[in-house]
């Protein structure tokens, strides 16, 4: 879950732009702010509609929680996880507090509904690629021998058996990274905490990855869309109610080795990262799933997404492919307004 500095930097100039987006209201003293430095990157938490003190109070209880979660489920520096995997490497049961299980659970049902294409079983993987440092590899990329063998093993979530805070797993080549899902089950943690407060309106953005509830004043709230290949951003959208909006692209974490890109997203069926797409928008109410689903689609390619959509119940999808044709389900073409022009090919697509 921890990135580089130069991907705070990149998140905060992203959190920039989405917070210019939506301020444009007339009455901005009921908006009270915050910016966190949590997970490995930054979060910004907005509120609008309390008062200062509850406001206060609440993102320093939120703050505590992010915390938390960011050292317990780090994936390479010690941490209650890195207890787990030399656990399951051992081929020993590893003691798992229920509140703890839960989110075991939700990524393995996740896992299960991609068809492991989301799958944070690979940890080995991801790590030999070197995406387990603060720092950003820098090449050359694995040997295909190395990324063959860790293949041959073929870790999954299935692999994995849970039985009351006791978790265990009959193939040690598992090892689990779950930064592709922590993110969002963070992001609900927070939420669920503002709504033990009273706080019904409010975003929570965590590097561009947010979960919105209720409005910003007269008005919803207005969420930027990076753009793949650009500064800036593609496409905006307006949350509805309670909303995540979340997005896996391959400018995220990367390194370029001779004049290729090797990004973070791997494929667990080839070992080497997704090839295909550039981004994976998701929108759906509840932010784990965004992002499971996230990464899952972007794995699936432009020829995969929608079945795997249809599988994950995801119904809002904008897929980039690295000819910026755009992708998008017809509930989502419904949401999407364009920033630039001239605007790129759209094909429609329904989960299937």
């Amino acid at each position: 879950m921890n990135i580089s500095g130069c991907r705070l930097r990149n998140a905060f100039l992203y959190i920039c732009i989405v917070f210019f987006i939506s301020a444009c209201s007339s009455d901005e003293s009921s908006l009270h702010r915050a910016r966190l430095v949590t997970l490995g990157t930054l979060v910004d938490i907005s509120t609008w509609g309390v008062d200062h003190d509850t406001a206060e109070q609440a993102i320093t209880d939120v703050e505590s929680v992010l915390n938390d979660i960011h050292h317990t489920w780090h994936a390479w520096q010690p941490s209650m996880l890195s207890q787990i995997n030399k656990h399951l490497a051992a081929g020993q049961p590893a003691k798992v507090a229920p509140d703890n299980m839960k989110l075991i659970r939700q990524a393995s049902h996740l896992a299960a509904a991609s068809d492991q294409l989301f799958n944070p079983a690979i940890g080995n993987l991801i790590g030999l690629w070197g995406f387990h440092h603060d720092d950003r590899p820098q090449g050359p990329p694995p040997e295909p021998s190395a990324i063959n063998s860790l293949l041959a093993d073929a870790p999954s979530m299935n692999d994995l058996i849970i039985s009351g805070t006791s978790l265990k797993s009959t193939n040690p080549a598992v090892q689990l990274d779950f930064g592709g899902f922590a993110k969002g089950y963070a992001v609900d943690k927070a939420i669920t905490l503002l709504h033990s407060r009273g706080i019904t309106n409010a975003i929570v953005n965590a590097g561009g990855d947010l979960r919105a509830i209720g409005t910003h004043g007269d008005r919803p709230w207005r969420i930027g869309i990076r753009h793949p290949r650009e500064s800036g951003i593609i496409a905006s959208v307006e949350t509805a109610g309670d909303e995540s909006v979340f997005t896996s692209g391959n400018y995220e974490r990367f390194f370029d080795y001779q004049d290729i890109r090797y990004h973070h997203i791997i494929d667990p069926r080839t070992g080497y990262p997704a090839k295909d797409t550039l981004s994976v928008t998701v929108i759906h109410g509840d932010a784990a799933t965004a992002d499971a689903a996230a990464t899952a689609l972007f794995v699936a390619g432009p020829k995969l997404w929608p079945e795997i959509a249809a599988q994950m119940g995801i119904t809002q999808v904008m897929l980039i492919d690295d000819k910026l044709t755009v992708y998008m389900t017809p509930a989502m073409v419904k949401r999407v307004h364009f920033e630039i022009d001239p605007q790129p090919t759209v094909v429609i697509s329904n989960p299937s």
